[in-house]
């Protein structure tokens, strides 16, 4: 996706965005992953375009936005501002949003903040709490050979990740629980070469995918998603690293969800099953869309 536009925030930092799809009906605005992930292996969603606009953004600090050098800036309550600042430069007093993995967290944080205009949310390879998350990584490293266990127990206690062994048993649980795919897609590479030395990363999360030791280590919000009114679409993958526990303790909060998982995906079912997946989307925003009756 080449092109695209620039929002200048308040702080006086720009983020870059882009617009696709039909020019008609009610938009859907994506949040990517990572934290500093960039919009890149979200492009399948373009997909969805056929009946409204699909809009993608880099989050300050990554991609083709702004990177200031900032730790400061980088928590959870200052990007779900961002989504404010966004839907305001972009005109979006209706709309849907899809957040897949940390944009799902993203997600979760903003609809407790009980925003006027959402029509329904899409929280993709993800969950409510952080704790949870890192009990079933730990569950799932359980299940790699042994001497990759020790290997990620050993150099992981001593902050030792560039060790090869380490680096090899990272790929392996990659390669098991964020996509299965013998080959990974240009626009997954570019989003690997984002979070490269990436300081949102780093900050939020910590050093890869399973060692969450960053400022959102703590994050909790399942006794709260009671609270929710928005309609919601929990999706992940069987084998994903964000799986079928995390979706199900939100399905049992949340009062209005429903959830689908992709069987043959890990973490990005978007991606692995993109068809199905672009199917299941479609049907619940347009169920979504005859329910409550809204036109763009």
């Amino acid at each position: 996706m080449d092109g695209g536009d620039f929002i200048t925030l308040k702080s006086g930092y720009r983020i870059w965005y882009k617009i696709t799809g039909a020019r008609t009906g009610i938009p859907l605005l994506t949040l990517h992953g990572g934290p500093g992930a960039g919009h890149d292996y979200l492009e399948p969603l373009e997909a969805l375009g056929a009946e409204r606009p699909v809009i993608f953004y880099d989050q300050l600090g990554c991609g083709k936005s702004d990177k200031p050098d900032s730790r400061a800036l980088w928590t959870i309550e200052r990007f779900a501002d961002e989504i404010d600042e966004v839907r305001h430069a972009l005109g979006l007093e209706h709309l849907h949003m899809l957040g897949q993995s940390w944009g799902g967290w993203l997600g979760v944080e903003y609809l407790l903040r009980h925003p006027k205009g959402l029509q329904s949310m899409v929280l993709a390879s993800t969950s409510a709490s952080i704790p949870q998350f890192t009990a079933e990584c730990n569950r799932l490293i359980g299940e790699l050979p042994e001497n990759m266990q020790d290997a990620l127990a050993v150099h992981g206690l001593r902050s030792d990740y560039d060790r090869q062994d380490y680096q090899a048993a990272m790929m392996e649980f990659y390669r098991r629980h964020v996509c299965r795919l013998p080959e990974w897609p240009d626009c997954l590479m570019r989003t690997v070469a984002n979070l490269d030395r990436n300081q949102v990363y780093d900050t939020i999360n910590g050093p890869n995918e399973f060692t969450t030791i960053g400022n959102l280590r703590y994050w909790d919000r399942l006794a709260e998603l009671h609270t929710i009114k928005t309609p919601v679409l929990l999706t992940c993958g069987r084998y994903d690293e964000l799986g079928p526990m995390c979706s199900q303790s939100m399905l049992e909060r949340i009062p209005d969800a429903r959830l689908q998982i992709f069987e043959h995906s890990a973490h990005t079912a978007h991606i692995e099953e993109a068809p199905a997946y672009m199917d299941c989307v479609s049907a619940f925003l347009r169920d979504i869309e005859q329910r409550q009756k809204v036109s763009a």
